[in-house]
């Protein structure tokens, strides 16, 4: 018998199927196929929530945040979609147990994520504005924010509260890895942002994953697996394709000067298979950037500074095409410019955070190990200044049964654009939605 003085979160390997045995817990036996355990290894915590139940009345409890790991729900959730694509196929051939069971995480009509509605208070509590003593102010941060919703009451609201565009599925694929182990969201999502670029949209696909029992490492390696696997496949597959596109490419770099010329598409992907991908620390690349030569002669459009300088295009594509010559992996970011729920370091400055840089694109792959401490977590809502009813359910993920994750976004219209050799980020989309634009 296994006796716990605390109901931890424990990670008991599969062996096979013979002999009972029990985990006890005061009064509470859990069986378990005792020939199933090899070893048993601590890896989060179950707040104590036994005190007082009889004076609880089960039928008006609804734990929300646990309903992904209801069996009914996994099975149904697991077997319900799966994503006929190449990515599945990767995603089955990298699995530990040769098989990943995708789940789509449903945007739930794409209403359903506050991010947006979150930064807005942010901004809001930054500038020491009074909402009650500034209403209008606060109505008009939230519509430059969020275009496509127009304030309303809440009361006459469809669900009965604010809701956004949804700028990620994260959040719930961290509830859904939780229970799944391994899953990923594939869907649209918006941003707000006026950026005007040839490689921003306000509405684009993004392709998720996120893994239980992963750290950084884990979540890097899987990212560039992922890349090289998509390219190397195009490459396979598509050759036809490719050579037209790299013909019409050549046509056009042509009538660009010779210094912004690019790779030729052929050369560009093989660029991504040849290496592994070189990893640097945000603060290595800075010192890196600030004693280059486009630096200190003044040739970039954002001089590099020092620690805290938010990276530019221009210096991503610096670090990839002239000093690695090699696709970029760059970890632990200040803190102070990533998301809150990101892994705080040893140190107290950085994250546990990672972007993936190409040549053309810059950053084409965003990720992080997530926060899973509770307090840590906590402490960091309060920093970023984030109502806590706010985000109530994925805090109480930290409390219901954590263990260390991570996860990513890759934004799928930029790898188009990459593997078509596109100029444009508008050109491999149908209908291009940026800002000041949504005709369709």
């Amino acid at each position: 018998m296994f006796e716990a003085t605390t109901l931890n979160l424990l990670k008991i390997p599969l062996k096979s199927l013979e002999n009972k045995d029990k985990i006890k817990y005061k009064n509470i036996f859990i069986d378990i196929e005792k020939k199933y355990i090899e070893d048993i290894e601590k890896l989060g915590y179950i707040n104590d929530i036994t005190e007082s139940l009889k004076h609880i009345n089960f039928k008006d409890i609804t734990i929300k945040e646990l309903l992904t790991r209801n069996p009914e729900e996994i099975i149904k959730n697991t077997y319900n979609d799966y994503i006929k694509s190449n990515f599945s196929d990767h995603f089955f051939e990298i699995a530990n147990e040769k098989s990943f069971k995708s789940l789509i995480n449903k945007l739930k009509d794409e209403l359903n994520e506050k991010l947006l509605k979150e930064k807005v208070k942010i901004e809001f509590n930054k500038r020491k504005y009074n909402k009650s003593k500034h209403p209008y102010l606060y109505y008009n941060i939230y519509n430059i924010l969020n275009p496509k919703l127009k304030k309303v009451e809440d009361k006459q609201d469809f669900f009965g509260k604010p809701t956004n565009l949804t700028v990620s599925g994260q959040l719930e694929a961290e509830l859904a890895a939780l229970a799944l182990s391994k899953v990923y969201t594939f869907g649209p999502t918006f941003r707000a942002e006026n950026s005007n670029t040839t490689r921003h949209l306000a509405e684009f696909w993004m392709i998720e994953p996120e893994i239980a029992f992963a750290d950084l490492d884990d979540d890097m390696d899987l990212a560039e697996d992922l890349l090289k696997y998509c390219i190397g496949y195009v490459l396979e597959n598509c050759k036809d394709d490719l050579q037209f596109l790299s013909k019409r490419q050549q046509d056009e770099e042509k009538q660009k000067p010779q210094n912004e010329r690019s790779m030729e598409l052929f050369e560009k992907l093989n660029f991504i298979l040849k290496e592994p991908f070189e990893r640097l620390t945000y603060t290595e690349a800075i010192e890196i950037l600030r004693n280059s030569k486009p630096n200190k002669k003044g040739k970039f459009q954002y001089p590099v500074e020092g620690f805290g300088t938010d990276l530019q295009s221009e210096h991503e594509r610096y670090l990839v095409e002239k000093h690695f010559k090699k696709p970029v992996i760059l970890t632990d970011y200040p803190a102070e410019i990533k998301a809150f729920y990101m892994r705080l370091n040893e140190d107290g400055k950085t994250v546990r955070a990672m972007d993936i840089l190409f040549p053309g694109i810059g950053e084409i792959v965003g990720g992080s190990q997530r926060e899973e401490r509770y307090e840590v977590l906590l402490e960091k809502v309060k920093q970023f200044n984030i109502p806590e009813e706010e985000l109530w359910w994925y805090l109480d993920t930290r409390k219901f049964g954590t263990a260390p994750h991570s996860g990513f976004g890759l934004g799928f219209e930029r790898l188009v654009q990459f593997v078509t050799g596109m100029g444009n980020i508008r050109d491999v989309i149908p209908f291009p939605r940026t800002p000041k634009n949504a005709e369709f």
